[in-house]
């Protein structure tokens, strides 16, 4: 061993635990961190624009790998901005280390500039929050915290570094990786499910969470394909398996598909694999209400805290999801329903778009459009609005970290998810879906992407408005608008000012050509959309929810 500053151990140890990218706005109190990185070409360092675009990225990459996506920000007002992304990461279950450069040791207590006690700040949203005071300690408290990241349900970490401790020189060992752990179902729990199938009349999967890869992905499909049981995806979470196996029966959240709702009310038996069963999934708890009379359920998940915390459930089963699913596909003589296929072909009917009379520009047939012309394993990043209804709908999402969308409902996501995504993939087409006001809340990122080389494409979908925000004021107070309504820039003259490739599309018969356009070019490009805030979702327009009061 020979001595080294705190800063050194630190990135020391995050290449020990295999991290080959990390996110950050640089601050004064982590410069020590960032004087280490100058000789680690082992990481490569994203520089971005704003601090929740930092935390956006980080959590998205922590999807993505399946290993805790890495952030740094700086104190006070760079931890603050920072915690959209921690909030993100925590309810959407994505394991992420977010590390803050914090104030002196010496100076803690007195209110020193930008301080804040972030153990206390962020215990509420992070599984795990700390201060790491002693140098010695860094490799023992990243270790932790990778372990912490990744297991059981995953999710955030923050820890505080000191600016003084960084600087400290110690004698250290460096800490080995940690791996994710492996939790198979126990064989009692396994041979009750299969008993409650086999009774089972109208049995119905709803799965999501965490853990979903390839793998995963591919054992329960053939497993539900065998059972005939339909399976629906929790609230944008809708990649956890291809959309197109033969028993898919669309995502529950908002505007599912209309049959959905009532075949899980009339379930006998629910099979929940991952999915925490949360407020949008379940229609505030309405779906499928905690106590859920007259039905059985089994939970299956990653993490005994989360097994019976607001469900009553008739069986747990505590494993990961590779294991669970691994282990439902070995059964050899499993039972068979016929409902798997029916609940697709709905499913089918309702996801392919049609026209809608008197619409300039109809986002539906541009959704058909992008199926035709982009590769089935593109990754979609959206953030937070109306305007992904018609992807979550339409779209046709090809499996595991195809869909890149906050379960917490995180406005200005999509963006910087998608420059995650296109540095992580740089070999798959990457898209980032925003609304207008969803894209200015982290619009500046479009520097990040064309500094960092991204090949990616957005599309701002624009219709001068907080839509989300004006249907619920139409429906709660009709005619009466206030607040809503957005004065915007010309975002394809602002994507050029970025340095990307920009068009703009005011017609639905304009965007295929211009799409045509975009897919020719490499680099960051921008499509604006222009669509009318009366057409404010696939289902419905501003004028019926209006007509529906009278």
């Amino acid at each position: 061993m020979t001595l080294r500053t705190g800063g050194r151990v630190l990135v020391d140890n995050l290449v020990a635990q295999g991290c080959d990218r990390l996110f950050q706005v640089p601050g004064e109190s982590f410069l020590a961190v960032l004087d280490a990185l100058v000789d680690t070409p082992a990481i490569e360092v994203v520089t971005c624009r704003q601090e929740g675009g930092v935390t956006f990225m980080a959590s998205a990459d922590g999807k993505l790998t399946g290993r805790p996506g890495i952030a740094f920000v700086t104190r006070g007002p760079g931890a603050t901005n920072a915690a959209i992304g921690v909030h993100v990461a925590q309810q959407d279950s994505l394991p992420m280390i977010l590390f803050i450069g914090d104030i002196d040791r010496g100076t803690r207590h007195r209110e020193a500039f930008q301080e804040i006690d972030f153990e206390a700040m962020f215990a509420p949203v992070a599984k795990w929050a700390a201060r790491i005071d002693d140098a010695t300690r860094i490799p023992e408290y990243v270790a932790r915290a990778y372990a912490t990241a990744m297991n059981g349900r995953p999710g955030p970490v923050v820890l505080a570094l000191p600016e003084d401790m960084l600087l400290d020189q110690v004698e250290v060992a460096d800490r080995p990786r940690v791996e994710k752990l492996r939790q198979a179902p126990d064989a009692p729990s396994m041979e009750r499910l299969i008993e409650m199938l086999r009774v089972a009349e109208r049995p119905v999967a709803i799965v999501g969470g965490a853990g979903w890869c390839d793998g995963t992905a591919t054992a329960f499909a053939s497993a539900a394909t065998r059972l005939g049981l339909p399976v629906a995806a929790a609230f944008r979470q809708q990649d956890s398996l291809s959309n197109e196996m033969p028993v898919y029966a669309g995502n529950l959240g908002y505007g599912p598909c209309p049959l959905l709702p009532r075949r899980i009310k009339d379930a006998d038996l629910l099979l929940v694999v991952g999915a925490r069963m949360g407020e949008a999934t379940t229609d505030g708890y309405t779906l499928v209400t905690p106590d859920h009379p007259g039905q059985t359920l089994v939970h299956i998940h990653p993490d005994p805290d989360e097994l019976g915390r607001v469900y009553r459930t008739d069986l747990s089963i505590c494993a990961d999801m590779r294991s669970f699913a691994r282990a439902l596909d070995a059964v050899p003589d499993l039972p068979r329903f016929d409902s798997g296929a029916a609940a697709h072909a709905e499913w089918l009917d309702w996801s392919d778009p049609r026209p809608r009379d008197g619409v300039t520009m109809d986002l539906g047939p541009c959704v058909a459009t992008m199926r035709e012309r982009l590769p089935a394993d593109t990754i979609i990043c959206n953030g937070a609005g109306n305007f992904s209804a018609w992807w979550h709908r339409y779209w046709r999402y090809s499996g595991p970290c195809s869909q890149l969308a906050p379960t917490c409902g995180a406005m200005g996501y999509g963006t910087p998810a998608a420059v995650a995504a296109a540095l992580r993939h740089p070999k798959r087409q990457v898209v980032a879906i925003a609304g207008d006001g969803d894209f200015l809340m982290n619009g500046q990122e479009l520097a990040t992407a064309v500094q960092h080389r991204a090949d990616m494409l957005v599309l701002v979908i624009d219709n001068g408005g907080y839509g989300t925000i004006r249907m619920h004021q139409e429906r709660e107070f009709p005619g009466r608008v206030s607040a809503t309504s957005l004065g915007n820039p010309d975002f394809a003259a602002l994507a050029r000012a970025y340095g990307a490739w920009a068009d703009t599309v005011d017609t639905t018969e304009a965007f295929a050509p211009a799409l045509d356009r975009a897919m020719e070019q490499t680099g960051v490009r921008l499509l604006h959309i222009r669509t009318d805030i009366s057409v404010i979702n696939p289902g419905t327009t501003i004028e019926a929810i209006r007509a529906s009061h009278r």
